[in-house]
C-alpha cells in the first residue's frame, strides 16, 4: 500500500515539476530574446535606470537559468543556484516595476513567475524525497 501510494506521489508530483518548470523555462527563454531583441526593452530599461549592458546581461543569465533548469543532466547544485538566482530576479523586478509606479501588469507578472518557480522548487523537492523513499 505504501509502495503504491509512492508510486502515485511520484507521477502527481512528476506531471507538477514539469508543468510548472517548463512555464518558467518557457518564459525566461522568451523573455532572453525580448530583451535581447526588442528596442522596447532598451527604454524600459532606462524606464527603470538601469544600465543597457544589464540588459544584455540579465537576457543571457536568464537563458542559462531556463537551460539549467529544463535539462534534466544539469546537476543538482546548479539547478539550486539557478532557482535562487531567479527567485532574487523575480522579486526584484516587482520591487523595480514597484517602486516606479509602473502598470499593475508590469508589477504582477514578476510575481507570477515567482510563484511558478516557487511551486516548481517544492515539487522537485517531494519528487526527489518520494523517489528516495521508493
Amino acid at each position: 500500500m505504501f509502495f503504491l501510494r509512492t508510486i502515485k506521489e511520484i507521477i502527481n508530483c512528476n506531471f507538477i515539476y514539469w508543468i510548472s518548470t517548463g512555464l518558467v523555462a518557457v518564459g525566461m527563454v522568451l523573455s532572453f530574446f525580448n530583451y535581447l531583441f526588442n528596442p522596447v526593452m532598451v527604454a524600459g530599461y532606462a524606464h527603470i535606470g538601469f544600465p543597457d549592458w544589464f540588459r544584455v546581461e540579465l537576457g543571457i543569465a536568464k537563458l542559462l537559468g531556463a537551460l539549467a533548469l529544463a535539462i534534466p543532466a544539469v546537476p543538482a547544485r546548479v539547478k539550486e543556484w539557478a532557482y535562487a538566482c531567479f527567485f532574487v530576479n523575480f522579486f526584484s523586478a516587482f520591487l523595480a516595476h514597484y517602486f516606479k509606479g509602473d502598470a499593475m501588469f508590469n508589477q504582477l507578472a514578476p510575481i507570477f513567475l515567482l510563484g511558478l518557480l516557487v511551486v516548481s522548487y517544492i515539487a522537485r523537492e517531494k519528487l526527489t524525497s518520494a523517489t528516495l523513499k521508493a
